[in-house]
């Protein structure tokens, strides 16, 4: 389970969120939605451990998080095959041959990374999660670039895989992906008082 209990995250020094309490049990997806700015991806980076947290703590299985944002982790050199075995060395797991399929990327595997359009970059991202195997996935808008025909694969990757086997998703996103998901409304938590954080911010 990712527990939250009265967290409060905040960006280029001033507090964004705050008062956020909720759980999302194993299996289980949420999604964040707000207007622009109103700091999903500022909470989401906290949850991911990537920045401190202003107030309040949350908890999850150690070493199970992972956080996808809009870059695609692609090294333009290397193949879509090596990309993905280089993330299967680092996390010691093996590419499964199911992979290929659930991200349409079969057709690509000899191809090099820098040649490819915007949304086989993405899928090909996105294919990492699948790679990595961790069991929380803080996803900020995973689905740009992608057309109708591989957001509809990577929600079926997301249910019928990641949450049949007891994942957990936190997912920042204006797409329907047709999930059997909570929303979190955001914008009720934005903070008023703009406290200034003193940790070391880098992230604008």
């Amino acid at each position: 389970m990712l527990s939250v209990h009265n967290l409060a995250v905040a960006r280029g020094g001033a507090t964004v969120l705050a008062g956020l309490t909720f759980d999302v049990p194993a299996g289980e997806a949420l999604i964040l939605r707000g207007p622009n700015g109103v700091g999903k991806t500022t909470l989401l980076r906290t949850l991911a451990g990537l920045q401190d947290a202003v107030a309040g703590h949350f908890d999850y299985p150690a070493d199970e998080g992972a956080y996808a944002s809009h870059a695609d982790a692609v090294k333009s050199a290397l193949t879509v095959e090596e990309n993905l075995q280089f993330w299967a060395d680092i996390y010691g797991n093996a590419v499964s041959d199911a992979t290929w399929d659930q991200f349409d990327i079969r057709d690509l595997r000899t191809r090099i990374a820098g040649t490819l359009s915007a949304g086989q970059k993405r899928r090909l991202g996105l294919a990492r999660l699948g790679v990595i195997k961790r069991k929380v996935l803080f996803l900020d808008e995973p689905t740009v670039s992608l057309d109708g025909f591989s957001v509809r694969l990577f929600a079926d990757y997301l249910r019928d895989q990641h949450l049949a086997q007891g994942g957990i998703a936190v997912i920042a996103t204006h797409i329907d992906l047709d999930l059997a998901a909570t929303t979190l409304e955001l914008e009720p938590f934005t903070a008023t008082d703009h406290q200034t954080d003193t940790g070391d911010e880098a992230f604008l």
